[in-house]
């Protein structure tokens, strides 16, 4: 109820300050959040805000499983980035029948997505760098490297555009309405993560860790080795989200594709809203794919530019980083 309250209240004042903004350039908010609404939900806008939310939860919940324990991982467009670019590579050179190369592609963007995450973990483990340096500053290398790999070895002879050429026919993941069958995969990781989180001793380790790291290694949870695994299964989930949209339409890797549209820095907000729980996290992230999605029709039929939805986010992570804290220090005193 506490975290129901919670998330409540930053939304609820979120959405009475977009108003307020709505009514001071003379649009009438009801008119405006109704085309919001009908954008991302409508027959029109449902398939744009379902495949928006496809990398958006699939990163939310990447960057959830160690925000959990209290670890921030703030290099997911990296891990995003090298799990789409080693997918991609597999998917040109590898041989062998379509359903197998993609099957190996995704398994190649786990992988590469979990190591540089894991070597993340043991910079901070082994070397002393903190977690939220070395996940950051990592991130960097990884997408200069997949920058040059598309303008140089990897790079579509017939266009002038940095990118790869396209994946052959059968080396792709099927689409349904618009939405890739990858969808099923984010969901299968979910329900897994959900899981572990309730039901093992590994999610109750992790969230001990998250509520008390003093009393954690009181009770002889092994941090370092925590800290490896969680960014580990991190780094593959990010990777994975990559792989995913590389086999998706347009089916090659882009440079910047993968980064304009901030689905790690958007997949943290919903992680930081649902407090890093599991479903909570999915319904947060689609509830920021819609305000992403809806924003566009709102533009259509208000005149009031899109941007206003990520004044919306941004408030609405201010007021509940606010209101987490007052409703933390309630606590304490009763």
């Amino acid at each position: 109820m506490n975290r129901v309250r919670a998330v409540a209240v930053p939304v609820a004042a979120a959405l009475v300050l977009g108003a307020i903004l709505l009514l001071a350039t003379g649009t009438d908010p009801l008119a405006a959040y109704g085309a919001i609404v009908s954008g991302a939900f409508g027959p029109d806008g449902i398939g744009d805000t379902l495949a928006y939310a496809v990398p958006v939860a699939g990163m939310a919940t990447a960057l959830a499983i160690p925000l959990r324990a209290g670890m921030v991982n703030l290099g997911g467009e990296g891990q995003l980035v090298l799990g789409a670019i080693s997918a991609l590579a597999v998917g040109l050179y590898v041989p062998g029948p379509g359903p197998v190369k993609v099957a190996l592609a995704l398994l190649a963007g786990v992988l590469a997505g979990a190591a540089y995450a894991a070597l993340a973990a043991v910079c901070e483990n082994r070397l002393g760098v903190p977690l939220l340096i070395s996940t950051l500053l990592l991130s960097y290398p990884a997408m200069s490297l997949a920058g040059y790999l598309v303008r140089f070895p990897l790079k579509d002879a017939g266009s002038s555009l940095p990118q790869s050429p396209q994946l052959p026919e059968g080396v792709r993941l099927p689409e349904l309405g618009g939405v890739t069958t990858g969808i099923f995969l984010v969901l299968a990781v979910i329900a897994v993560h959900t899981v572990i989180d309730a039901r093992t001793p590994a999610g109750f380790e992790t969230k001990v860790t998250g509520w008390a790291p003093r009393f954690a290694a009181y009770a002889g949870i092994d941090r370092p080795k925590l800290t490896l695994r969680l960014l580990a299964l991190s780094g593959g989930t990010a990777g994975l989200v990559g792989a995913i949209a590389v086999l998706g339409f347009p089916y090659r890797f882009i440079d910047g594709a993968l980064i304009t549209p901030q689905y790690t820095w958007i997949g943290l907000l919903a992680a930081l809203l649902a407090g890093a729980g599991p479903l909570g996290t999915l319904v947060a992230a689609v509830f920021f794919a819609a305000l992403t999605s809806g924003g566009f029709a709102m533009e259509r039929a208000t005149q009031v530019p899109r941007e206003l939805t990520a004044v919306l986010q941004a408030v609405l992570i201010i007021f509940l980083a606010a209101t987490s804290g007052v409703f933390k220090r309630k606590a304490r005193r009763a």
